[in-house]
Formats: structure tokens, C-alpha cells, sequence
């Protein structure tokens, strides 16, 4: 079995990928254990309350095992109670173990516990996106997409306020994008088939746990040198996602709404400061609808042409001037609206079980599901997309949420929704993909658009690697907090890069505006620094315009943001090579210090810096009214870039310095052998033109 090995033991089994214990089952130590449970999901808004009764949970220790020249079958029950049998087999250099339920038993079990071996020293991350923690190790992290929470952690007043007015406070392991993945310091990385509700417990020294509310198709583990090789095999088993087209590089993304006259007086005054404009991103493209949460949109995917008069020549003569215009949609449409009127005809909403359309209330406001199980939905849907975005021109859009499909709605193709809502973030990502390649074939004015359209989105579950080209982190809030502030999306992108999905980039500023936040100078401008050194910058006003610090709110502002964006278009030649490569190989853009620094201890820890590439150390400044920073460098030597001073770090163990860090220079290194020494260099002086 060449890099597989399993070997018998009294009572069981071990399994061994490329010399490393990857999965063992003993009578004292079962590999699995199964039994019946009843969950409880209560979804108010996107927030989700879940609970159980477990009724029972049986260790199955009895183990009947046939090793063959190509794997191995094992037969695990508990004197023939929860029968099921295990095909190990070597699948592409990976270890992949199916699962089946075998038998005539009346109780079919509906939960599964798979306990891993671990080390006590082994460190764990990915399972998507997480805010809070980078190391996943100590903690366990329920896995089901949903809201991301306001504020995320319950000892601070946000999250309380949130919690008491609106069920929206969250803790730290709420997620848009969560994944039954993870890699691990072994140098291994484990993916389970599954889009059910799952658990995974990474408490326990000698053991990981992974709990999960149906039988998983597959087990699928990977065993490299290197985490760089890990993370490699990772995203060629998910998807790659592809290179980003080029425009996007020349400047940023500027968050607008308010009309077509707002629009073009907010983005010339842009121009005339000097801000490299790549593109305007009107979400309000298709109208508003205010709420006590503030400005909110219509959800009826049609050009407002009242608000925007004329946007379609508006859109043909920003594009001639190299600017792109980007817009919104999400896969659920709002009561009362034409498209709500169309699919409830066609009958391609998602329903109660008594037949009736599923509304789900959005915020003072319901709104249908667009069923993406029925084929005749999927293709109305995309053809919305084809006709009413890429055919009025538009090269991008936000395609926003995903994650709210209700436990109990009925579907048509009769996937149950508990199990069908995990994997609906990926099956819109999908619906998006598909409409772009579509349009980019079929000819027509859409054809135009399709050819170098991005879009991003927030939600995602296995799958999204494949369909969605960018993410981005969601509603953080307007403020410094770590769990949902400007720190939180370091983890965000580390976490995500560490499940396969390599391109991430945030709202500048942040989005959510509640509880007397509001969005600071100071937070704007840092924030900026930071998007400055991801693939993809772009502003967003926030929930409440009116309370938020923007991009235009003084000139000071504007010439900050300025030099943040030509530093950021002054690296195009290095962030398309990232993103090439991560096209080509899957290793992320962003990337935590321990992908090429495996022999730094520190490396395993940090989750406020990080790797732009293998050749910029970025630590951005997250804590209010700081002016300097403390900050490791990995072992090396590496250039300051605002003051070209050189920096010695030891081997293995690298260096921990302090550097100013003054508003306008965030704390950035280059290592000193560098092919890109010199566009480095050379972004510092047109950045400060």
C-alpha cells in the first residue's frame, strides 16, 4: 500500500499515512461511536440557537478487520448494535475511509463521534473562517453557518445588548464560513464529507473529537513534509479558486450609495485627491428599504431606475475611464416585489411543510428562498444574473448571505433543509459561478461583463473553494474589539486560508454601526493600512452612513486613503503572482508565518501579523491611539519599508522588536533576498508622491 500502512492490534487496528498514526481504534479507545440524539434549531434572523437530547451514545468496540494488498475493511459495532463498515484505501496519496451503515437494525443511528489521535504539543487550525482563535487547540467549535454575531464574545456589553434586543450577540465560534476541515502542526489535515451539524473538540491532549448529527460519506486525511505541501494537497482535494482579473489591481473598490448624482460628486472628489479608483461599488443599485437596523436594500434584483437615473450609460462611461461599476445581490427575494411575484408563480421558493412559500424575516422585512434544488429555479436565478447585472454592464458584485435556510423548510428535490443548510452558501457560490461562465460563452452584451467578473461573498461551507473566486469577512464592527473589530479579520483570512480558500479581504472600516459605535478617523485609516496588503481593497459605509467616519469625510482622510491605495496598486506585480499562485498550487496570499517558517516557535502562536506572500511581513496596527508596535520577525534578515532600516533576526528562534508606527506607516518588512527588493522600494516612493 506504499505510503498507507495498517496494521492489526489486539482488539482493532492502526492506520499510517507516510509514518505518521493518522487513525487507531482499540477496545479501550474506539474510533467510533454511535447513537440517537434530537436536535433543536431555533433560527430568529440568521442567528441560530441549537440544542440536543442525546439519548444515547454506544462505543462500538468490537472490530472484525481484513487487510488486502489495497486497504482494509473493518466492521465496527457493539455486539452487532450500530453496525458499520469502515473502506480504507490510499486515494491520491491520501487516506480516505468510506463509511456505510450496514444491517437491519430498527435504531439507525443519526450521531457519530470520530476520535482522532493527537499529540499534546499539536496545534490545530482552519475549520473556515474563525474570528476569535487562530489556534483552534483547547476549545470546541460547533460547526453550522449562520450570522457571524455582533460582538462574539459574551463577558462584553455589545454582545450583551445584541443578545438582549435581538438574539444577535453570538460567541466565538459563530461563523458565515465554517468547514468539517482542519490542518494540524503533524503536518496532516483531516476533511470530513459531511454537511451536517458537527462539533469538533480539540480539548483533549491525546485526541481529537469530532461529533457529527449523520454518518459522514468519507474520511478524508492527508499526510505532507511541509505545511506549504499540506496546505497544497488540501486545496487540489477542495478547489482552487482562479486568478482575480486584472483591473482589480489598479486601485480600490469605493463603497457608494445614495444615487446616480452622489455616486459620480463622491467619486470625482476621490479623483481629484488622488485616489486610484479601480471600481464603485453601489449596493443600492436596486433601491433601499430603511429598517431601525438603518439602511438595508430592496432585495429585488432590478435596476432602481428612479434612484439611479441613466446608470446604464453611467456604467458604459465610468468603464471607458477605466473605472468599474460592482453591485449587489443575494440568493432571496423580498415579499411583495416583481421577483418574489415571478418565482412564487413559477413555484421555485422553498415552502412550509404545508405548502405554503417559506417567508423568512430578514429584519423587519420577509423575503423568499430561492430553491437552488429545483434545476428550474437554478436556471431563472442565473438568468437574473445574466440579464439584470452582467447584461447592464456591471463587472462584480457582493453576492451576499446564504446562510439562512431554515431547518424546516421543504425543498424540491426533498433534501432534508438540516442537512441541505451547511452546504447552501456553496450551492449559491456555485449558481454565481455558473452564471458568469455562462454569459461569458453565450455572446450578447452579458459576454462583455462575464470575461473579467468578481465577485465575493461572505458565507461559504465545503465547496465554496471551488465556486467563489474571493471572500470577504463579513459585518465586523466599526470598532477595535478582537473578537469582531478590526483585529478579528487576521484570523479570519489565516483560519480561511488554512481551509483551502487563499483570496480574503474585508469592508475598510468595518460594517456593523449599533449601540452607539461609530466608525472613527483613526479606525478608517488603519483599517486602510491593513486592506492595503491583501489581494482586494474596498470601502463599505456601514449599516448607518450618517454615523461613520468615510472615505470623504476630509481631505486629510482622502490623501491618507490615497497613499494607502497607489502603496497597494504599486505591488500589482507581487499580488498577482500571489494570486497566481495560489491559483496554480493553492498556497494562500495571506499566510500565517508558519508556511515558511516552520522552525520558529513564535510562528505557531501569531494571529495579529502576517506573511503577504513569502516576502512581506505585515503587522498592521489594531489597538486604538497606538503610535507603535511590537512585533515578531521570523528568522532572517528583513528592511524596514518606511525607513529602509535592516533588521538581523536568529535563526529558528527569530526576534521580537518594537518599530514606530506612526498613522500612514504601518509596520511592514521585506526580506532582504528579495527578487522583489526593488518594486518594493519603489511602492514606498509612490506611495509618498
Amino acid at each position: 500500500m506504499g505510503d498507507l500502512e495498517i496494521t492489526a492490534v489486539p482488539g482493532g487496528f492502526e492506520a499510517r499515512l507516510r509514518g505518521r498514526l493518522v487513525l487507531a481504534h482499540r477496545p479501550g479507545e474506539p474510533l467510533l461511536r454511535a447513537g440517537l440524539g434530537e436536535g433543536k434549531f431555533a433560527m430568529y434572523r440568521g442567528n441560530f440557537e441549537v440544542s440536543e437530547r442525546l439519548d444515547e451514545l454506544v462505543a462500538l468496540t468490537d472490530c472484525r478487520l481484513e487487510v488486502g494488498k489495497n486497504g482494509a475493511e473493518a466492521l465496527l459495532s457493539r455486539r452487532g448494535l450500530y453496525a458499520t463498515r469502515l473502506s480504507l484505501a490510499l486515494e491520491d496519496g491520501r487516506l480516505v475511509c468510506v463509511m456505510t451503515a450496514v444491517g437491519d437494525d430498527s435504531r439507525k443511528a443519526n450521531r457519530w463521534r470520530i476520535t482522532l489521535p493527537a499529540r499534546p504539543d499539536e496545534r490545530v487550525y482552519g475549520c473556515g473562517e474563525q474570528f476569535s482563535h487562530f489556534n483552534l487547540r483547547g476549545r470546541v467549535f460547533p460547526l453550522w453557518t449562520s450570522e457571524q454575531g455582533v460582538g462574539r464574545n459574551k463577558t462584553t456589553e455589545i454582545t450583551r445588548l445584541a443578545d438582549l434586543h435581538d438574539r444577535a450577540g453570538g460567541d466565538y465560534w459563530w461563523t458565515f464560513f465554517p468547514a468539517p476541515t482542519f490542518v494540524t502542526s503533524a503536518r496532516i489535515f483531516c476533511h470530513l464529507e459531511t454537511s451536517a451539524y458537527a462539533a469538533f473538540d480539540f480539548r483533549a491532549p491525546s485526541r481529537h473529537e469530532l461529533c457529527v448529527w449523520a454518518l459522514p460519506a468519507r474520511l478524508v486525511i492527508g499526510a505532507q513534509e511541509t505545511m506549504c505541501d499540506i496546505v497544497s494537497d488540501l486545496s487540489a482535494l477542495l478547489g482552487r479558486q482562479p486568478e482575480l482579473p486584472d483591473w482589480v489591481y489598479d486601485g480600490i473598490i469605493l463603497g457608494i450609495q445614495g444615487g446616480s448624482a452622489v455616486l459620480l460628486g463622491k467619486l470625482e472628489r476621490a479623483l481629484v485627491s488622488g485616489v486610484p479608483v479601480a471600481g464603485v461599488w453601489a449596493q443600492d443599485w436596486e433601491g433601499i428599504n430603511m429598517t431601525s437596523f438603518g439602511q438595508r436594500l430592496r432585495w429585488d434584483w432590478v435596476w432602481d431606475r428612479e434612484r439611479y437615473p441613466g446608470l446604464d450609460e453611467i456604467v458604459a462611461s465610468l468603464k471607458s475611464r477605466g473605472i468599474r461599476f460592482l453591485g449587489y445581490i443575494n440568493p432571496y427575494v423580498a415579499a411583495g416585489r416583481s421577483l418574489f411575484a415571478e418565482a412564487q408563480e413559477r413555484g421555485y421558493l422553498a415552502r412550509r411543510a404545508d405548502g405554503s412559500v417559506y417567508l423568512v424575516d430578514f429584519g423587519e422585512f420577509d423575503a423568499g428562498i430561492v430553491d437552488f434544488t429545483s434545476p428550474a429555479a437554478v436556471d431563472w436565478y442565473k438568468g437574473i444574473i445574466k440579464r439584470n447585472l452582467l447584461g447592464l454592464g456591471l463587472s462584480g458584485w457582493m453576492a451576499d448571505f446564504g446562510e439562512y435556510l431554515p431547518t424546516d423548510a421543504v425543498l424540491a428535490d426533498g433534501t432534508p433543509a438540516e442537512i441541505a443548510h451547511n452546504a447552501w452558501p456553496a450551492v449559491w457560490a456555485r449558481v454565481n459561478r455558473e452564471a458568469v461562465d455562462e454569459a461569458a460563452v453565450e455572446g450578447g452584451t452579458a459576454a462583455l461583463s462575464a470575461r473579467d467578473a468578481v465577485y465575493f461573498m461572505r458565507a461559504g461551507f465545503t465547496g465554496s473553494q471551488r465556486w467563489c473566486p474571493l471572500m470577504w469577512a463579513g459585518d465586523q464592527n466599526v470598532d477595535w474589539s478582537k473578537d469582531d473589530g478590526l483585529p478579528s479579520v487576521i484570523p479570519a483570512a489565516l483560519s480561511l486560508a488554512m481551509t483551502g480558500h487563499g483570496l480574503h479581504h474585508s469592508d475598510i472600516g468595518g460594517y456593523t454601526t449599533l449601540f452607539g459605535m461609530h466608525r472613527t478617523k483613526e479606525l478608517f485609516l488603519r483599517w486602510a493600512e491593513q486592506a492595503a496588503f491583501t489581494p482586494f481593497m474596498r470601502t463599505h459605509e456601514g449599516n448607518r452612513p450618517k454615523d461613520n467616519w468615510q472615505f470623504d469625510s476630509d481631505e486629510q482622510t482622502l490623501r491618507g486613503l490615497a497613499r494607502m491605495v497607489r502603496l497597494h496598486v504599486a505591488l500589482k506585480p507581487y499580488l498577482k503572482s500571489l494570486v497566481a499562485e495560489n491559483a496554480r498550487t493553492g498556497i494562500p496570499v495571506m499566510r500565517p508565518l508558519f508556511l515558511h517558517y516552520e522552525d520558529d516557535p513564535a510562528a505557531w502562536a501569531l494571529e495579529d501579523e502576517y506573511l503577504l506572500g513569502a516576502d512581506l511581513l505585515v503587522a498592521p496596527v489594531v489597538e486604538e491611539g497606538a503610535v507603535k508596535r511590537r512585533l515578531h520577525l521570523p528568522p532572517g534578515a528583513w528592511v524596514h519599508l518606511w525607513s529602509d532600516l535592516r533588521f538581523e533576526a536568529p535563526e529558528r528562534e527569530g526576534a521580537w522588536i518594537e518599530v514606530a508606527a506612526p498613522l500612514g506607516e504601518p509596520p511592514v518588512f521585506y526580506s532582504e533576498d528579495s527578487v522583489y527588493a526593488p518594486l518594493f522600494a519603489a511602492a514606498i516612493r509612490a506611495a509618498q508622491d
